[in-house]
């Protein structure tokens, strides 16, 4: 027994020497995230219009963990000022937050503008540069204002296209001179294949396999189309960048054989080159095309339940991603699967095995592992797959299984992954330039309410004033910022 704490300490030793301990490089911007519909509140104030996660929530109360709504959330439409004092206070770079598409043009169109809403969004863009953090703005974080939903069915009407492109014009010419960083959606494939796919998601279309291919059509020309309107128009003025979010866990083979190797890297086509390929290199990938197809022809279908691109949307997509935005939170184990049931799906099409071995670190929900090591493949994954671009982290973080302010393992998670950060830009090249942290604060967290604790700072929802406290993870977001390093100041190399 007088052994163990030697033991002890070794281990601690060798769990320290897998810390990098370089230095950020002095570009390199630190931040941290949240999204209108998940911190603002003031729902329907001062002429802000219904969403679809508005309508979804006051109708489906059973489909939200605590039964509850976004109506007032962390009320950051009237503390946004206390929460960029938080971000100052840390010492971070940017802070990214999204405009809600409902607040500045209530029925979606440009025809009816909300000057209060976009006196609103002007005085948190002032806010931010009067104490020097740089806006990384989203117009699309699933809030799709709820007309756009009831009279073109959303984003499976392909007029959606250009709807979105003035909603994006909009932006670019009101918001242009605060705002050089942005992201036309977040996350289409949680867009598509939740909310358009399996129903479990606003606005509720269920239609796996078929309805969220022509959504993911949809979003990624859209996209396309806020991108070339920035470009033509905005770009030699604002001197910006526009970026399009994809979004996934990585997805590690869970053995040495050919048939789980190319189990993972289909789940990751299916998972992010869906909506990366086409940017990055024109149109659908290759192993997603040719699974689609074939299932679709074994099914009875005349042709694939994938749309195709036209040759000229193809060009139109390629090259429309100034950097590549990526949210990533976790590793699963992929492994092959039997052929799945001839029925059109999303889950059918990858048909892969997902499965965690039973000692990986987690907290929370099932599948937040605490893996760093998968950041890192990941991101050497997108290097190589889409030809070294700018690599911006624009959501990672670690969810708690209760609120407790003594958050020590949200701070190992990110001590970790802010490691695999330095790793991937200094053992292997990648050209990443940004890491933000999720979340800022608690959140209304989609389906799961106010059950899920993300925040590095605590809000207390029964309290009317929604108090911000800090936790533990804050303070060492807030080092990590100062010394631009994971290590004791003393520990850290130039």
């Amino acid at each position: 027994m007088k052994r163990l704490p030697i033991f002890i300490a070794l281990i601690a030793l060798s769990l320290a020497d897998d810390i990098n301990p370089r230095k950020f490089p002095k570009t390199f911007k630190l931040g941290v995230a949240n999204a209108a519909p998940q911190i603002e509140g003031g729902w329907n104030e001062d002429g802000k219009g219904e969403t679809i996660w508005d309508r979804f929530a006051h109708k489906h109360p059973e489909k939200i963990a605590d039964r509850s709504t976004p109506d007032v959330a962390c009320d950051s439409y009237h503390k946004y000022k206390e929460d960029i004092a938080l971000i100052k206070a840390m010492g971070l770079d940017h802070y990214r937050l999204s405009i809600a598409w409902s607040r500045v043009l209530p029925t979606g169109y440009t025809d009816k503008v909300n000057k209060a809403g976009v006196e609103y969004y002007k005085n948190v863009f002032k806010e931010l540069k009067e104490n020097d953090i740089k806006p990384m703005v989203t117009l699309y974080h699933w809030d799709l204002p709820q007309p756009l939903q009831d009279q073109m069915n959303g984003w499976l009407n392909e007029s959606i296209v250009d709807v979105f492109g003035d909603y994006a014009k909009f932006a670019f010419e009101t918001f242009g001179d605060d705002v050089d960083w942005w992201i036309t959606v977040n996350e289409p494939k949680q867009v598509c294949q939740s909310g358009y796919g399996t129903g479990g998601y606003a606005p509720g279309v269920v239609g796996s396999g078929v309805t969220d291919y022509s959504c993911a059509r949809n979003i990624l020309l859209a996209h396309a189309r806020a991108w070339h309107i920035y470009n033509e128009l905005y770009r030699s003025k604002n001197k910006g960048k526009v970026a399009i979010v994809v979004d996934a866990s990585w997805s590690e083979p869970g053995s040495d054989s050919d048939a789980d190797r190319a189990a993972a890297e289909r789940a990751t086509q299916f998972e992010v080159g869906l909506y990366a390929n086409p940017v990055f290199n024109g149109d659908w990938p290759e192993v997603v095309k040719r699974r689609v197809a074939e299932r679709s022809k074994m099914e009875g279908y005349e042709e694939s339940r994938l749309p195709a691109f036209s040759e000229r949307e193809i060009a139109y997509l390629k090259g429309t991603s100034d950097y590549l935005a990526l949210n990533t939170y976790s590793t699963m184990m992929v492994s092959a699967a039997g052929e799945a049931p001839l029925t059109a799906s999303f889950e059918h099409d990858k048909n892969v095995r997902y499965w965690a071995e039973p000692d990986w670190p987690k907290d929370g929900p099932w599948w937040f592992y605490d893996l760093p090591w998968g950041l890192r493949k990941f991101l050497n994954w997108l290097k190589r797959t889409y030809n070294n671009p700018e690599i911006v982290v624009t959501e990672n973080g670690y969810v708690t299984g209760d609120d407790t302010l003594e958050d020590d393992k949200r701070i190992h998670y990110f001590r970790g992954y802010l490691s695999a950060c330095l790793d991937a830009i200094y053992k292997d090249n990648v050209n990443l330039t940004a890491y933000t942290a999720w979340s800022i604060m608690d959140d209304w967290e989609w389906t799961g309410g106010y059950t899920s604790f993300l925040g590095l700072y605590k809000v207390n929802f029964t309290d009317p004033e929604r108090p911000r406290i800090k936790r533990k993870s804050a303070d060492f977001f807030a080092g990590v910022a100062k010394n631009r390093c994971l290590l004791d100041p003393s520990e850290c190399i130039d």
